[in-house]
């Protein structure tokens, strides 16, 4: 399979490079993964990194520093609904220990696994930067807050429901 965005993916993706000054579209990268990894299956993997790297004319290890080091980026393939559960400090002390192994016990998977259905990959996060409401995670765009047992139940079946 040839790894290509899209034509619309194609257009908005050379705006983006467009913004930068000739030399410097490296700058359009992380915006660059971003569609990546939505276009092609919620993961960037090396034929998909290498594409990107060619549309922005730098060397694949540069994409694959970026990659690798942000775990906004999924460098294998996740589940439908990635669970990123903060780990730091303020969550910790918090729970986020007991949560993350209350998801392992309730889900049957381990840190960086995904279920047998495919909806749900439990991915363990760096500092989400919302202290104040741990513990928690982020579920795509959203922060799930204060995060109990009962609250964990209620967001897996409320996912569960939306996708039968």
């Amino acid at each position: 399979m040839k790894i290509q965005f899209s034509e619309e993916k194609l257009k908005e993706v050379n705006e983006l490079i467009a913004h930068y000054p000739e030399g410097k579209q490296k700058s359009a990268l992380i915006p660059l993964l971003h569609i990546a990894q939505g276009e092609f299956g919620g993961w960037l993997d090396v034929p998909v990194m290498d594409y990107v790297a060619g549309l922005l004319q730098i060397l694949p290890i540069e994409v694959y520093e970026v990659a690798t080091f942000y775990s906004m980026f999924n460098t294998k393939p996740v589940g439908k609904h990635v669970l990123e559960v903060c780990r730091t400090g303020p969550c910790m002390l918090n729970g986020s220990d007991q949560i993350i192994d209350y998801i392992k016990e309730k889900l049957g998977i381990s840190e960086g696994e995904t279920t047998p259905d495919g909806l749900f990959t439990l991915k363990p996060a760096e500092c989400l930067g919302a202290c104040g409401y741990a513990p928690m995670m982020q579920l795509g765009k959203t922060y799930r807050e204060h995060l109990t047992k009962e609250k964990i139940d209620k967001l897996i079946a409320e996912v569960r429901g939306a996708n039968n």
